[in-house]
């Protein structure tokens, strides 16, 4: 009795450490499978623009053993994405059990990558970006089964909450600002409501500038300030003003970093898809970009990305007063074209950026194969998926 007692016992730590370290790991392909009811899946559907997680049961495998997390939230995520064929999705692990988290997240999500031929884009952006020394943000490939349905090939990636403040900033008091469209950080004044009005969507109330943290005390104090400062004159103290707000180094980082691989749904053009961490141990706010699938020569403008001029990047007929400002003081435009010589000789790098392509084609090529969802919304075949990687 006691023999079995201790096989079971190193069995169970056994079978608990295949899934330790491996969310986020690509050694292997991981696939999620979600059951849900079939009324709760039509529901979805029915409702593309409702942030309301339903009940559902995921089994993760990550091709040595799996494992079972049931009373998980299931619902769909994105923008405009949620009207695409390809939907993209979102995994809460404590809305329906509080404060659970799984492989050390709350939440997953789980990007179709419907507009991408080669489905790489967004991770090859992220993997550059914390090549860069930014704020880490972990992402895999998996495969997506929904009751028992392949989905499809999907980027997982880790929710930007207080955890990953807490992993990625060494602190996660502050507060956390989601900004999207149309997030141009224009001054509006000194109300706090007038920037709490701006919408993202005026069909579900959303905000451009949305609190993620610190929600009851829905307080904008410190974001209103920093839209002030942008608009203060270029005297002798503008930097030392500036400085004391925001992390100037990092937004020059990031600015360099998504022009570099042709991020126009970003800040600089589009006035989207970006999050202000205003760091409490600091006092100053700190930039990061997000939702990076329209890079590397993705359009539906017209315009070739990969041949416009750093002069033009930024949106010439609005205003973009963060980076106009900043760029207009000398000194902080010679250092961004530094940061943006240095990441170009090193980071980005073809000796490197190559032979991870290579290996990403290789490692996902079964699995984007068999995935006919992503033919769905633009009519990619597998020859547009490997013709895309050149």
């Amino acid at each position: 009795m006691k023999r079995l007692f201790l096989f079971l016992f190193f069995l169970y730590f056994s079978i608990a450490g295949c899934f330790s370290q491996t969310l986020f790991s690509d050694s292997v392909m991981s696939s999620v499978k979600v059951w849900i009811g079939a009324d709760s899946l039509a529901w979805l559907y029915a409702n593309p623009l409702s942030d309301q997680y339903l009940k559902a049961e995921m089994v993760y495998e990550n091709g040595i053993a799996s494992d079972t997390i049931r009373n998980i939230g299931f619902r769909l995520r994105g923008n405009t994405s949620r009207f695409s064929k390809k939907k993209s999705f979102k995994i809460s692990f404590n809305t329906f059990s509080s404060g659970r988290r799984y492989q050390g997240v709350k939440k997953l999500n789980l990007n179709g990558q419907h507009n991408d031929p080669t489905m790489v884009r967004e991770k090859f952006f992220y993997r550059l970006w914390n090549k860069a020394g930014m704020p880490e943000r972990r992402t895999v490939f998996v495969k997506l089964f929904v009751n028992n349905q392949y989905m499809g090939l999907y980027t997982g990636l880790e929710e930007m909450d207080k955890d990953w403040l807490q992993r990625t900033m060494g602190n996660n008091g502050g507060n956390l600002y989601k900004c999207t469209y149309p997030a141009d950080l224009a001054y509006l004044g000194a109300d706090q409501a007038a920037y709490k009005a701006v919408l993202t969507s005026a069909v579900t109330g959303d905000r451009a500038y949305s609190l993620e943290t610190n929600e009851a005390e829905d307080d904008y104090a410190g974001f209103v300030q920093l839209c002030a400062r942008l608009k203060d004159p270029l005297t002798a103290s503008f930097p030392q003003n500036m400085e004391a707000i925001l992390n100037v180094e990092v937004f020059l980082k990031a600015l360099a970093l998504e022009i570099s691989c042709g991020h126009w749904d970003d800040y600089a053009f589009n006035k989207n898809n970006f999050f202000l961490y205003h760091n409490p141990e600091s006092g100053r706010f700190h930039f990061i970009s997000y939702d990076a699938d329209n890079t590397f020569g993705v359009d539906w403008s017209g315009i070739n990305w990969s041949t416009r001029t750093l002069s033009k990047w930024i949106n010439p007929s609005q205003p973009r007063p963060l980076v106009t400002k900043i760029l207009s003081y000398q000194p902080y435009y010679q250092r961004f074209l530094q940061i943006t010589d240095s990441l170009n000789s090193h980071v980005m790098h073809p000796d490197s950026s190559f032979s991870w392509l290579d290996w990403a084609q290789g490692h996902i090529q079964e699995a984007a194969a068999a995935d006919s969802f992503r033919t769905l919304d633009y009519g990619y075949s597998l020859q547009d998926f490997n013709a895309g990687f050149t």
